[in-house]
């Protein structure tokens, strides 16, 4: 080979540099994607999934939904691990009656619970032979028709009883079991309308009456009879007692994905079939 055919050191140093600008430009890409997701986790959006029966009928276990973390402004949960950068919430907001939200869990404030806004600040709160009562009135509750739900493998994964009694257990068409429970129209007095189950005749269908103190909430699950809510004390693994405003998340706005929890991972042809797709983009 001729001398003036080697390659000359500048052109080689011009494709040594060439080549790590062009790594440093994709982890530089790599950092940026993973900034603006851990931005949007904190600051707009967050998913979550329902693990357990509270929140039937409006939520089943299996559902995955997008929380609005913006709607109430921010607290120290509203970040990875809750650091305890502040107390309160900065750019707060009251949440409205009859909305769901996403807040950490009394007394403990680690585990991340789902239920509905039912009382605010001022608000004295009863129930009363399974009738809420708000502020002394009766919630408007009319009997409609029944929910009717297939027993699926998430259901028999979180319960032991996936049907709470066995009155309430039928048999499908196609000879599956379904649970077939009596269902509930519940309507705040500001107008917000949302289905409940209320089974039987339970140790919280009466109380006491509550008074929702300063910068609270009364919170409480759809399914009242397997909920462990406000109308309970706030004890680890059990009630949540009334729930402090900085504990909130966010708001619940609508579902992106849906399981039965039939699916395999060793087999991808039956993650079509476990999912719910007619619930997909339901709101809240």
């Amino acid at each position: 080979m001729l001398a003036n055919d080697m390659p000359s050191p500048d052109i080689i140093a011009t494709e040594e540099t060439d080549e790590s600008d062009q790594k440093g430009s994709f982890w530089r890409f790599l950092l940026t994607v993973a900034l603006v997701m851990l931005a949007l986790r904190t600051f707009i959006v967050s998913p979550f999934n329902i693990p357990s029966e509270s929140m039937q009928p409006s939520l089943l276990i299996g559902d995955y939904l997008i929380v609005d973390k913006m709607a109430y402004g921010y607290s120290r949960h509203s970040f990875p691990l809750s650091p305890k950068l502040f107390s309160g919430r900065i750019l707060g907001a009251l949440p409205e009656r009859g909305d769901v939200v996403v807040f950490k869990a009394p007394p403990g404030n680690r585990d991340d619970y789902i239920k509905r806004v039912i009382g605010l600040p001022g608000d004295r709160i009863q129930m009363r032979d399974g009738t809420l009562i708000l502020n002394g009135t009766p919630v408007k509750k009319q009997q409609i028709a029944d929910f009717i739900i297939p027993v699926t493998d998430n259901m028999t994964a979180a319960s032991a009883a996936p049907c709470f009694l066995p009155v309430f257990k039928v048999k499908g068409n196609l000879g599956g079991d379904l649970c077939r429970y009596p269902q509930y129209r519940e309507t705040l007095p500001n107008g917000v309308s949302y289905n409940i189950l209320d089974l039987i005749s339970g140790e919280m269908d009466t109380t006491g009456i509550y008074i929702v103190p300063p910068d609270h909430l009364f919170l409480m699950g759809d399914n009242r009879d397997r909920s462990a809510d406000s109308r309970f004390p706030a004890i680890e693994g059990g009630g949540i007692g009334i729930v402090p405003m900085e504990n909130i998340v966010g708001k619940a706005r609508f579902l992106y994905f849906s399981t039965d929890g039939s699916a395999s991972w060793f087999n991808p042809l039956s993650w079509a079939s476990a999912s719910r797709p007619d619930r997909i983009g339901g709101g809240l």
